[in-house]
């Protein structure tokens, strides 16, 4: 009972602080998947499970690559990626999924060796920044030119680089421009959880997208309303943030493990031996979709994370992010379907 007190006290403070009717209203929530990239084109007993979770979206993630920070040229479309991490693939699945009636968010990643955070990156000269800035702005527009070609309904222009977005503004609003300019559809940056209010591009773009691994609950199976309560803080701040810019928030990813403590640190990826928890996930979905769906700011959520081989991903007992095969799986299908 005390747990619902403190949930009614904080939605009244909500409405103190942002307004009981908040501002903007999406009437059609997103309802979407992330797809693992593999080595294989995409074919339809991959793409069925996605109809049956009620899926409205996929978001594809071509890769690109930095060495290290010693060495900022970046490496894309190459012949040495898997198949889904480059141009051909990506243009692939997003065929293969349109012609399922699946909407696309196109997401570009990159990845950078020894172990840095993209959002930590910090070059060490002005040269380095320059020369990776270029790379970047290739690796962008021409994803930005396979979006606008194969129709995909929005476009990711980066993925968690908080201080290359920080420290070279300059370079973003011109980025942005350049994108806007070659790719007619909806525009987001997907930020780290704990840095998404400190992002200055948002009125640039259609979406405030978090990377939404809010730490929500310190027990080893967080209850639905643990979880809830944890969320509050979180969901204060992002309602704030969507009404400061009058723009809906997206989950560019959320995601649990099936893990023991999952809602306690739930960024973490590591591999570590331990039981599954599938009851765990299970809470921190609904407690998720209970807090966020019915909220005219929020505009949906793509899960982390879907593998295109889904009857080798469930025969697979395992404590990872997945929801596939699990009872998290369920959880989709009802939230899915009621969009």
């Amino acid at each position: 009972m005390k747990s619902m007190y403190y949930l009614l006290w904080n939605w009244i403070i909500g409405c103190v602080l942002i307004g009981c009717a908040a501002t903007p209203s999406v009437s059609q929530k997103i309802d979407g998947v992330s797809f693992v990239a593999s080595g294989d084109t995409l074919v339809q007993k991959d793409i069925n499970p996605v109809l049956e979770v009620g899926a409205s979206h996929v978001a594809i993630m071509p890769f690109g690559f930095v060495r290290d920070l010693d060495n900022p040229q970046l490496f894309f479309n190459s012949e040495r990626q898997w198949y889904g991490e480059r141009y051909e693939g990506a243009k692939q699945y997003i065929e293969a999924l349109h012609q399922n009636g699946i909407k696309v968010m196109l997401k570009p990643h990159i990845w950078i060796g020894r172990g840095t955070f993209t959002g930590d990156m910090q070059m060490q000269s002005e040269a380095d920044w320059l020369q990776f800035e270029k790379g970047y702005r290739e690796f962008i527009l021409l994803y930005a030119k396979l979006a606008q070609e194969t129709g995909v309904e929005l476009f990711c222009i980066g993925t968690e680089l908080y201080n290359f977005v920080k420290e070279r503004p300059q370079f973003w609003n011109e980025l942005i421009a350049e994108v806007r300019d070659v790719y007619s559809g909806k525009l987001t940056y997907a930020e780290n959880w704990d840095k998404v209010d400190k992002v200055t591009i948002w009125n640039q773009l259609d979406y405030i997208g978090a990377d939404a691994y809010y730490p929500v609950s310190e027990a080893e199976t967080p209850s639905i309303e643990d979880a809830r309560v944890g969320w509050q803080p979180h969901k204060n701040m992002l309602a704030s943030l969507s009404q400061k810019h009058n723009k809906p928030i997206l989950f560019t990813e959320f995601g649990y493990r099936s893990a023991d403590y999952a809602g306690k640190e739930p960024w973490v990826s590591d591999r570590h031996e331990g039981k599954m928890n599938t009851e765990a996930q299970v809470n921190l979905y609904e407690a998720l979709f209970e807090e966020f769906w019915d909220e005219p700011w929020f505009a949906g959520c793509f899960v982390w994370k879907w593998f295109h081989n889904h009857d080798r991903t469930i025969s697979q007992e395992n404590n990872r992010f997945s929801p596939q095969g699990k009872p998290a799986e369920e959880v989709l299908k009802k939230w899915f379907k009621k969009t």
